[in-house]
């Protein structure tokens, strides 16, 4: 009995792996003091836009968030290969964007793929990088029909420590030294806690990044304290921890199976009232050895256009005047 109980606090003390603060902010019982939540949704479009403003240091602390502002966009749209709707997704991005942080026609700006190139679900940052309209060494350069329309922008994939053996943190740190940004964006790779939100889902924050804080791996943030200049995190959640992807199966078979039951049936009484945590908690213990995450079959084609959607949303937002279409004609 003894036993029993221990357990179940361990349970209730464990929290799902998640990068995004939308599924923090839904995990809560209750309403959070000092967190503001607002939501928009294009029903045109399928698309759901929300803004999550956390705004005191207890806010942060049940958001087991920094201080900040966190915009999520969600639409299956981005899994499938429709370059209109895709357009339209950037052009939302570019504009939410351009909410975070002001910049003006001399501003300087360094854009970060985070990850690594030769994992696919870690690989966003990388392929964003490739796809960005970098202007920084053009000086006077710049084609006719241009000038006036391009800010500065470099891009650096620093790669991952694991093959560099220095910190990312580090990397970032000393370039911006040297070329001093007024702005740093990183994109990166996250986790999610729901399978539905896998390669559908956008994060922006201006509250920057800790890199791999959704698997389980501490590295140094990447954050405005750090870096010493504004940094704006993007990123898409492209995997997901077994114990979700088992713990949302077991959702759905016990809907089925609560269906189908007798009314008196105790086991599935017991089962229905098991707090989700609790069976999260349970399915952890149970795969505590594994430490595996999943991601779509299909994520080698999605990550291409997660990549399009994403550098779209920069290079129309960080070069002002210019279209989608002027973007393609010069990369």
């Amino acid at each position: 009995m003894k036993k029993t109980s221990t357990l179940c606090v361990v349970i209730n003390m464990l929290n799902f792996r998640t990068d995004l603060a939308l599924e923090m902010s839904e995990n809560q019982e209750s309403e959070i003091s000092g967190v503001e939540i607002t939501m928009e949704q294009d029903e045109t479009l399928g698309i759901t836009v929300t803004w999550v403003s956390i705004e005191t240091a207890e806010g942060a602390a049940a958001m087991q968030k920094p201080i900040g502002n966190y915009i999520t966009l969600e639409t299956d749209a981005m899994k499938e290969n429709d370059p209109e709707i895709h357009e339209e997704i950037a052009k939302i991005l570019a504009r939410k964007l351009g909410r975070l942080h002001k910049l003006d026609n001399n501003s300087v700006i360094l854009i970060v793929g985070l990850g690594n190139r030769n994992v696919t679900p870690d690989a966003l940052g990388p392929r964003v990088c490739e796809k960005i309209l970098v202007t920084r060494h053009l000086g006077e350069d710049v084609p006719p029909d241009l000038k006036g329309k391009l800010r500065a922008v470099s891009a650096l994939a620093p790669g991952v420590m694991g093959i560099t053996g220095i910190e990312t943190a580090e990397i970032i740190k000393g370039v911006a030294e040297k070329i001093k940004p007024d702005l740093i964006i990183a994109i990166d790779a996250l986790a999610a806690r729901k399978t539905s939100r896998i390669n559908s889902t956008i994060q922006i924050s201006d509250a920057g990044v800790n890199p791999g804080a959704g698997l389980g791996n501490r590295r140094t943030p990447i954050n405005k304290e750090s870096m010493g200049v504004p940094v704006i995190a993007i990123g898409v959640p492209t995997v997901v921890d077994a114990a979700t992807l088992v713990n949302d199966a077991m959702e759905k078979m016990l809907n089925i199976m609560q269906a189908q039951a007798k009314e008196d049936d105790a086991l599935m009484t017991m089962l229905g009232n098991m707090q989700e945590t609790e069976r999260y908690g349970l399915i952890t213990e149970i795969l505590s050895q594994s430490n595996m995450f999943v991601t779509p079959k299909d994520v080698d084609a999605v990550i291409v256009r997660l990549a399009n959607i994403i550098s779209n949303t920069l290079n129309i937002s960080m070069h002002p005047g210019i279209t989608t279409d002027d973007v393609n004609r010069y990369l």
